[in-house]
């Protein structure tokens, strides 16, 4: 519990950009405490500072491009900008410790899950090998780990997403530190595993007496966990005090839109379309991953991914496809746009059935449907103009490169982009914009069909709110038919006139989005209705002049 004795005081600090960024400060004038036991969530947008302040407290900081130009970091009391790094290496990872937002990139993929923890503990902790073993294992005990033994032995990837980031909650906390700092822990994890990991900070917190720094731009998961609130907009901050104040009756208008932005968890009623032609029709579908491995890894078991799964999908609607990570979403929507074999099974698009395609037949039915990926940094090629990657699947089709062109700038515009931007390359946007590049780019196709794989999951919750508004209006207006995968029920609650939940391959509910989740019937559904963050907030009345 709270005990009102100050772990971390930032005053007045101030984080300075290199020459040229977009503004001057990446954070001006900032004043923060932690209290011992108390949990403060810091919320903004991507650009606010928020990462930022974290590395200026763990002194990570790209100096000396991005620096600490002015203010004061007191952590126990000892200003940490004043030590020498000798110092605050003794204090990094043994007193202050850093939960990553990505443990896959934070974890060494050469270096087992035991090897990893053992060298915070070799150079912080006295003792011998066994001793340290034994206090990593009863670490991943504690993070709730199913069998901590195997898990200290694995390999990174061969772990799953959740378990990962119980493996840095473990690293973060085997010494017990008095400040641990959370960089958007949750962002990427299904919701039931969300829940899990935010009751596991918690619970240690509570039982170890840490401050918490958290970060994070999910107000869900401030309802869940948060005790005090700190809300940046572009490096200032604009609203502070306790959760229940901050989220019930928000001051700023910022905070306010922010807010607002928080997907309702009452669906809207879904739109008559039983009557419209089925566009996309999925028969009997399964797809298992063989047993694979070597002698480090050890054999795994082969998994069935997919298992005789069907469903339909009409002109106009939106179906979304929900589940936990490892529930088959996306190998569902791999083969339903045969990105990925299916064993056996039918895709019928307008009557034709994909599967049964030859490679020419497959290439002209393209056109009937496209994908948005989940990350679409990574689907767009980087030496490509933004003109030039919408247009090249119309070219490739046969459609004259001026024409196609021409219409790839009508497109940027439809999905609210500047037409300047079609000159542009891919890095020089934010991850809301490139998102909406991609959706351009599927459009630019005219599909009857729309697969979107998680298109929302890594945006910020007013961008989310924009993404989402405008695949709906798109949707309204071009008579288009989606296919949403997705692990987070807001999303689908605004988005979806059906769902299909599936757990281990298998569809276990479907219905009417608005029936499924006023009474779902399957106990895994409720269990993840049950998981949501912030279930039981409801966010006071949306300000529509907030700006």
């Amino acid at each position: 519990m709270t005990n009102n004795t100050p772990v971390l005081e930032i005053q007045d600090l101030t984080v300075a950009l290199p020459k040229g960024a977009d503004r001057p400060f990446a954070l001006e004038g900032l004043n923060l405490t932690v209290n011992s036991g108390e949990i403060v969530c810091l919320v903004g947008e991507s650009g606010s500072g928020k990462s930022l302040s974290a590395g200026a407290v763990m002194r990570l900081l790209p100096e000396p491009d991005v620096h600490v130009a002015a203010g004061s970091i007191r952590f126990n009391g000892q200003d940490l900008l004043a030590i020498s790094e000798t110092e605050m290496k003794a204090i990094r990872g043994n007193r202050i410790s850093m939960i990553f937002q990505e443990p896959m990139t934070a974890l060494n993929p050469q270096k087992t899950v035991g090897w990893q923890i053992d060298e915070v503990l070799r150079l912080h902790m006295k003792g011998n090998r066994a001793a340290r073993k034994a206090h990593a294992i009863e670490m991943l005990n504690r993070v709730h780990i199913p069998d901590p033994v195997s898990a200290y032995n694995a390999y990174p990837h061969q772990i799953s997403g959740g378990q990962r980031q119980r493996v840095m909650i473990a690293m973060s906390l085997c010494l017990s530190p008095r400040l641990i700092i959370a960089d958007e822990p949750t962002t990427a994890l299904d919701v039931t595993t969300q829940l899990q990991i935010l009751k596991l900070i918690r619970e240690l917190q509570e039982q170890e007496g840490a401050g918490v720094l958290f970060i994070t731009h999910d107000f869900g998961v401030v309802a869940e966990i948060a005790d005090k609130v700190v809300v940046l907009r572009q490096g200032e901050m604009v609203e502070h005090g306790p959760a229940a104040e901050v989220l019930n009756s928000p001051q700023h208008p910022y905070t306010q839109a922010l807010i607002a932005s928080v997907p309702a968890l009452t669906p809207p009623p879904a739109k008559p379309v039983s009557t419209m032609p089925v566009v996309l029709k999925g028969t009997g579908l399964n797809k298992t991953f063989a047993a694979r491995g070597g002698l480090l890894s050890g054999k795994r078991k082969a998994v069935t991914a997919v298992k005789d799964l069907s469903f339909h999908l009409h002109k106009g609607e939106t179906l979304g496809v929900v589940g936990e990570s490892g529930s088959g979403k996306t190998t569902v929507s791999r083969i339903v746009t045969r990105l990925l074999e299916a064993d056996s099974g039918a895709v019928e698009v307008d009557g034709t059935d994909l599967l049964a395609c030859s490679p020419r037949e497959l290439r002209a039915m393209r056109k009937e449907i496209q994908m948005v990926f989940q990350d679409p940094m990574a689907s767009l090629n980087p030496r490509k103009r933004v003109v030039d990657l919408i247009a090249q699947g119309p070219i490739a089709h046969g459609e004259k490169p001026e024409k196609a062109r021409a219409r790839a700038r009508d497109l940027l515009e439809l999905v609210e982009l500047s037409p300047s931007a079609a000159t542009r390359f891919p890095h020089e946007f934010s991850g809301g914009q490139r998102q909406r590049i991609g959706i351009a780019r599927a459009l630019a196709m005219e599909p009857k069909v729309i697969v979107a794989d998680e298109p929302v999951s890594a945006l910020d919750v007013s961008v989310q709110a924009q993404v989402l508004k405008l695949l709906a209006d798109l949707r309204d207006r071009m008579d288009l038919s989606l296919l949403f995968v997705t692990h987070d029920l807001r999303v689908a609650a605004q988005l979806c006139d059906r769902i299909i939940v599936m757990q281990k391959g298998e569809i276990v509910e479907q219905g009417e989005t608005a029936s499924v989740f006023a009474d779902p019937k399957h106990e895994y559904t409720q269990n993840l209705l049950s998981s949501i963050p912030g279930r039981d907030w409801t966010p006071p009345t949306r300000n529509t002049d907030a700006a």
